[in-house]
């Protein structure tokens, strides 16, 4: 049989699942990996949906397209893919992305160390990867710059319930820009998987009044702005020092329509959401430069995370993180689109859709 398209894949997670392609996409226009983002979001968003939607993907999955750099600092570059939007930077995807490069041969493994840099539609990410027997046990990224727009500001957030209608938040950027909140404002909520949609539902809601509420825009990215929201609180063991529920948005969110107020749960640590809560900390006074911030995810998996120093945003105090964790492979294969297939950028439905 001829199909139509042939893509090859390597399946990974560190909690959450992170889908890298490795080949079979063609030529994508651009001078850099944000231009290249650019032109597949505006001319050529169907190859996302096709990596995503059903039949290939579900709500949580993410994906990663491996692609030229365009920087000559850079040994690779990578496009981000979620649900909804192409994220500027996602922790967890340079994680896994510095991984499949390791463990597949794409770049050449070094022990005890490797160290490369990473192109990004953020710009360059540094990666130190430590490896032991052909296995990459801990990739560590130097992330874009990270930065506080809003702390502890009160919001009105309608539909919550349980006599809550007003809920302080932080806004930070991490790489994307987060709604966080303390999940101590919501007594009856603890942040366990089996609490995952309630916990998804108030942290929509939260994410639209943010939206509504207090305009952000990045001011190198026009149009980005608030678009992922986190609950946070403290940590169940000794192994972190905060828990945290990012919820990635699985489409708009409709006040008026309950069925909206939904999402898909991070899986892991969230690497950009834990740059951006160590940004507002920063921000607050409660994390201090070269201090160790340990952030578990719902699976208990933890990222540990460090602000190494100080710089300028647009007038924002802004601070440089790094992240560190580990990521898996389990699983290698070739997605195909069969010529006769009626679904060509796959479908969703509204049981688990948003």
């Amino acid at each position: 049989m001829s199909f139509k398209r042939v893509i090859n894949v390597v399946e990974t997670h560190d909690g959450e699942p992170m889908r890298v392609v490795t080949g079979g996409v063609p030529h994508i226009p651009g001078n850099s990996v944000y231009e290249m983002e650019e032109y597949l979001r505006l001319h050529d968003d169907g190859l996302r949906k096709f990596l995503l939607k059903e039949p290939r993907g579900y709500p949580p999955l993410c994906c990663n397209v491996l692609v030229p750099p365009k920087d000559p600092a850079a040994a690779a570059g990578f496009i981000i893919m979620e649900q909804t939007e192409y994220p500027m930077m996602s922790g967890g995807n340079v994680i896994s992305v510095a991984t499949v490069l390791l463990e597949t041969g794409i770049i050449p493994m070094q022990e005890p160390y490797v160290e490369f840099q990473l192109e990004s539609p953020a710009g360059l990410i540094g990666i130190k990867a430590k490896c032991e027997n052909g296995k990459v046990t801990e990739v560590t990224f130097k992330n874009v710059p990270a930065f506080a727009v809003y702390t502890d500001t009160e919001i009105e957030v309608p539909h919550i319930g349980h006599g809550v209608e007003k809920v302080k938040v932080d806004v930070a950027w991490g790489g994307m820009f987060y709604a966080m909140a303390d999940v101590r404002q919501f007594p009856w909520i603890e942040l366990t998987p089996d609490m995952g949609r309630e916990i998804t539902r108030v942290s929509s809601l939260i994410l639209k009044a943010v939206q509504d509420q207090l305009p952000v825009e990045h001011p190198n990215y026009p149009g980005v702005g608030v678009t992922i929201s986190q609950l946070f609180g403290p940590a169940n063991n000794d192994e972190a020092d905060v828990r945290n529920a990012v919820t990635v948005a699985s489409g708009a969110v409709d006040f008026d329509n309950p069925s909206t107020w939904i999402g898909a749960l991070d899986r892991c640590p969230c690497g950009t959401g834990t740059c951006a809560r160590m940004a507002a900390m920063y921000a607050k006074g409660e994390l201090g430069l070269n201090e160790t911030f340990r952030h578990q995810g719902l699976l208990g998996v933890v990222y540990k995370g460090h602000l190494i120093e100080e710089t300028e945003i647009a007038g924002h105090k802004a601070v440089i993180p790094t992240i560190a964790g580990e990521s898996w492979i389990y699983g290698y294969g070739n997605l195909v689109l069969d010529p006769t297939d009626p679904f060509e950028e796959g479908y969703t439905i509204g049981d688990i859709w948003g």
